[in-house]
């Protein structure tokens, strides 16, 4: 999304899909026989951003129309941008034509942020909020979660509306309670069978 917005922003037409609706794009395409509004969607693309590749590895049809959509974006100058949760040479039930297509580009591993990161996030988000922010929790939240951006964001949203909903400041308190059932930690409490 954020590579989205850059390119609009220098007056470029991008494209963004996730794998799974280029396939039912595709799918629907070719049974409503309207694949020339398909490829004209995809082929004009001045950047094609597709999320999730892996989900095209073992469905052929959809692979032979991505081979040739991602030929003629190439060979247009366009840019293709690919996201996976393994590195294309990984994807064993991915065509070798495609795999080796996808290895042309800048392979870049990304890894979850650091902490600071994290708090810059969590700071920025907050500072969007009508609702004062202490620093200790967006710390309190950037240490609870470590890995995905989306449940950063996610647990400071759910301050916000627990916040809101018992007619509370936002204190570390208060998202301690917002958070228990979500985070645990080193100290989650074990449920012996005799409870269940």
């Amino acid at each position: 999304h954020a590579i989205a917005s850059q390119v609009t922003k220098m007056n470029l037409a991008p494209v963004y899909v996730t794998a799974e609706r280029f396939t039912n794009e595709f799918i629907v395409a070719i049974r409503e026989r309207k694949t020339e509004g398909f490829r004209a969607k995809y082929r004009s693309a001045d950047v094609l951003l597709v999320d999730d590749i892996q989900f095209l590895a073992g469905k052929e049809q959809t692979q032979e129309g991505f081979f040739h959509t991602f030929n003629e974006l190439h060979n247009a100058n366009s840019q293709i941008v690919l996201t996976s949760d393994h590195p294309p040479r990984s994807l064993a039930l991915l065509e070798d034509r495609l795999r080796s297509r996808f290895e042309w580009g800048l392979i870049v591993d990304m890894q979850p942020p650091d902490l600071e990161t994290r708090i810059a996030i969590l700071q920025q988000k907050a500072a969007t909020q009508p609702q004062r922010v202490p620093p200790e929790v967006t710390d309190y939240v950037a240490h609870k979660v470590l890995k995905n951006i989306r449940e950063l964001e996610g647990s400071l949203n759910r301050i916000l509306a627990y916040a809101d909903l018992t007619n509370q400041p936002i204190s570390l308190e208060l998202a301690s309670q917002a958070l228990a059932d979500l985070y645990y930690g080193p100290n989650k409490p074990t449920i012996e069978p005799q409870e269940i």
